[in-house]
């Protein structure tokens, strides 16, 4: 018996890195995972290896070669889960990309391919699946989801070099706050996910950090990650949602986001006069906690 037993699972960008250890994990735990890679046709390709690999070890597992991006696609990918396994318990959006460069020389098709798969692919995934809740919830069926996003450190602190990356994953983490506060009626948790692991896109900007040779315990393995992310897909996550997660190696954090902090006052009571102001801004950085650094800084 798994924690994930009967569950029916999508993960999106499956076919290597941390998306092919996350549908190996909810398969090891009982679930029915679709394996979403982009193109890919079922046959051939790293997410059919990674079908195969679960139906190896008795699991059950499709393939959809939805690109993220599109609606009518990531439509289909929803409607193709629930038609092959007759329901649909949790999305998993883990595809992303990359197009790095320093903001002056950022290119608005740079920044524009960047948000179609994260921000856009985010939503569209979740769109769908979280119309399927809402209508099961409202027909009296008894709903049990769950929405895993994945940010990034870069996303919470910003990273020289990726301002479309940070602005992505900055949005991934707000969007899994108001998904938290909406879709709760309809019996679903919303959660994000920071990792930090070893992709195809880490080893190429954090080659040194990603480096295995030294031996012994592998902190930067992607699996690393998995164990929280199948738990929070599990029915023994029901009562956590909102939160966003750092994970790596052998531990995991609860990110503490945005909040008030300390608040100045106009000595008078009324408006403050702009000469004033700086006075009143200095004291409060004085008094607040001071952020972390900017990656790359």
């Amino acid at each position: 018996m798994g924690i994930c037993d009967g569950r029916v699972v999508i993960v999106t960008g499956a076919g290597r890195g941390l998306g092919r250890a996350h549908a190996l994990g909810f398969a090891a735990e009982g679930a029915k995972v679709v394996v979403n890679d982009l193109g890919s046709d079922g046959s051939d390709g790293p997410a059919a290896e990674v079908v195969e690999e679960i139906k190896a070890l008795g699991g059950d597992a499709i393939v959809h070669g939805a690109n993220v991006a599109s609606w009518d696609e990531t439509g289909d990918m929803v409607k193709t889960a629930i038609e092959t396994f007759g329901r649909l318990d949790v999305v998993v959006n883990n595809a992303g990309n990359l197009r790095d460069g320093m903001f002056m020389k950022m290119s608005v098709d740079d920044w524009d391919a960047v948000m179609a798969v994260h921000l856009r692919g985010h939503f569209n995934v979740a769109r769908h699946a979280a119309e399927y809740w809402r209508n099961q919830s409202k027909a009296g069926e008894a709903v049990d989801a769950r929405i895993i996003n994945t940010s990034s450190g870069a996303g919470l602190q910003g990273s020289v070099g990726q301002s479309n990356y940070s602005t992505a994953k900055g949005g991934i983490a707000t969007l899994t706050l108001v998904q938290a506060a909406e879709l709760s009626r309809y019996g679903v948790t919303a959660n994000a996910i920071a990792p930090i692991a070893r992709t195809r896109m880490t080893e190429a900007v954090f080659a040194d950090m990603m480096d295995t040779a030294g031996g012994g315990f592998d902190e930067m393995h992607p699996g690393n990650v998995t164990p929280l992310v199948v738990w929070l897909g599990s029915p023994l996550s029901k009562d956590v949602s909102g939160r966003v997660f750092e994970a790596s190696g052998n531990w995991f954090s609860v990110c503490d986001g945005w909040r008030d902090g300390p608040k100045a006052v106009s000595n008078d009571e009324g408006r403050w006069a702009p000469a004033e102001v700086g006075d009143g801004v200095r004291r409060i950085i004085a008094e607040a906690v001071p952020p972390k650094k900017v990656y790359g800084t």
